[in-house]
C-alpha cells in the first residue's frame, strides 16, 4: 500500500512539473491551448506562461467575476480579422503585467503583417456613458455602461497593440485599444496603438485616467472619446497622424446628452509623420462637451481646431467657451496652415509629452515604431 501511494505522488509531480503554458482553477472548465487560444472564461482566474507564445484565433472573453493575468513578456499573435479580438466584458478583470523593459504585446500573427489583421483589445466597464445605463458596443457586442464611476476592469501596464482594426464593414471597425464605460478604478498606463487599421484608443463614455498612452500610424483618429466620457488623458506621444490627433465629441445622436463629455487631456506631443493628418490637431463635433488640453505641442500639422460648423450643440458650447486650448506649441507650420478656431487657442512654448518632438523617455524601451 505504501509503495503505490508513493507511485501516485510521483506520478501527480510529474504532471504538475509539465503544465508550463497556464495556470488554471480545477473547477473552472477552461483549457488553454497556446496553438488555439480562444473562448470563454466564465470563472476563476487564468494565468498565461510569458515562456509560450499564444495563437490567438477567434474571440477570447473574460466574463463577469472571472480574471486573466498576463505577465511582462507574453507575446499574443492573432489571426483570423474580425474573428480574432480579446475582450473583458461587465464585471471581468484583466491583468497586464508589462514591464518598460518587457512589454506584453498583442500583434498579427502574419509573417508581413498589416493593419487590419486582426480585431483588437477591448474593456467594457460599468461606468457611467451618455448612450444610456446599458448599451452595446459596436464591436464584441458585449453590454457596457452603468452608474459606477470608479468601476474597476483590471489593471494594463506597458501594452503594445499592433496591426489591428479589422472591418466588418465601412462604418463599423475594430480600434487597436476600445475602452467602452471603463471606470477610474481600472489602471490603464503605459498603452501603445501600432499600425492600427482604424482610431488608436477610443473612449466611449466612463471615467477611466489614461496616462503614458501611444499612438502611431492609426488609420483614423490617434485617440478618440465620446459619449460623456469624463476621465483624463496624460501624457501622450503621437506620431504619425491620418485623421485628427484628438477627436473629441459629446453623442452622435443628441449633442446635448447628459452626461456631458467633460475631461482634461494634457502633456501631449503630436508628430505628423508622413500620413495626410487631414483633421488637424483637434476634431471638436457632435456636441462636442466641455474640453480643456493643457500643454500640447504640435509638429507639421496643417491645422490647428476643426470644428463640425453644422453641429448647433458644437458651436453653442464654443461660445460658451467650453472649448479651451492653453497652452498650445506649433512648429514647422506648412503652407496654408489654418488655426481653424482661433478663439479657444493661447499659444506658448511647450514640451508635450515630454520633449517636444522628440521621444518622451517614458515611451523608451516598451514602444516601437518612434
Amino acid at each position: 500500500m505504501k509503495k503505490t501511494f508513493l507511485s501516485i505522488l510521483a506520478i501527480a509531480a510529474i504532471a504538475f512539473s509539465n503544465c508550463t503554458t497556464s495556470s488554471i482553477e480545477p473547477t473552472m472548465g477552461f483549457q488553454v491551448d497556446p496553438t488555439n487560444f480562444k473562448g470563454t472564461i466564465t470563472q476563476g482566474t487564468v494565468s498565461l506562461d510569458a515562456s509560450v507564445e499564444y495563437n490567438l484565433t477567434g474571440a477570447l472573453i473574460i466574463e463577469n467575476s472571472a480574471k486573466l493575468i498576463i505577465p511582462a513578456g507574453t507575446v499574443i499573435k492573432a489571426s483570423g480579422g474580425t474573428s480574432a479580438y480579446i475582450a473583458v466584458a461587465q464585471g471581468g478583470k484583466i491583468y497586464v503585467d508589462g514591464t518598460a523593459t518587457n512589454p506584453v504585446v498583442m500583434t498579427s500573427s502574419k509573417a508581413n503583417p498589416a493593419a487590419g489583421d486582426w480585431g483588437g483589445f477591448v474593456i467594457c466597464g460599468k461606468a457611467p456613458t451618455n448612450k444610456g445605463i446599458t448599451a452595446t458596443a459596436e464591436v464584441s457586442d458585449l453590454t457596457y455602461g452603468g452608474t459606477v464611476s470608479n468601476d474597476s476592469s483590471g489593471s494594463i501596464r506597458y501594452l503594445r497593440v499592433e496591426y489591428t482594426g479589422a472591418t466588418y464593414n465601412a462604418s463599423k471597425e475594430f480600434n487597436g485599444v476600445s475602452l467602452f464605460a471603463v471606470g477610474s478604478g481600472t489602471t490603464f498606463e503605459y498603452v501603445q496603438s501600432y499600425n492600427g487599421g482604424d482610431d488608436g484608443l477610443e473612449f466611449f463614455g466612463g471615467s477611466v485616467n489614461a496616462k503614458y498612452i501611444v499612438s502611431v500610424n492609426s488609420g483614423d483618429d490617434s485617440v478618440d472619446f465620446a459619449d460623456g466620457f469624463t476621465g483624463s488623458i496624460e501624457n501622450v506621444y503621437i506620431k504619425g497622424v491620418n485623421k485628427a490627433g484628438f477627436e473629441g465629441s459629446n453623442n452622435g445622436d443628441d449633442g446635448n446628452a447628459t452626461p456631458v463629455t467633460t475631461t482634461t487631456i494634457k502633456n501631449a506631443s503630436i508628430i505628423r509623420g508622413g500620413l495626410p493628418a487631414a483633421e488637424g490637431t483637434i476634431y471638436y463635433k457632435e456636441g462636442g462637451g466641455k474640453i480643456t488640453y493643457q500643454n500640447l505641442y504640435v509638429d507639421g500639422l496643417s491645422l490647428g481646431v476643426k470644428i463640425k460648423s453644422t453641429d448647433t450643440a458644437v458651436n453653442t458650447r464654443i461660445k460658451a467657451g467650453d472649448l479651451i486650448v492653453n497652452p498650445i506649441q506649433f512648429v514647422n507650420k506648412p503652407t496654408g496652415f489654418d488655426y481653424g478656431v482661433p478663439s479657444v487657442i493661447t499659444e506658448l512654448n511647450n514640451t508635450g509629452a515630454g520633449s517636444g518632438a522628440a521621444v518622451p523617455s517614458w515611451a523608451a524601451g516598451w514602444t516601437v515604431g518612434l
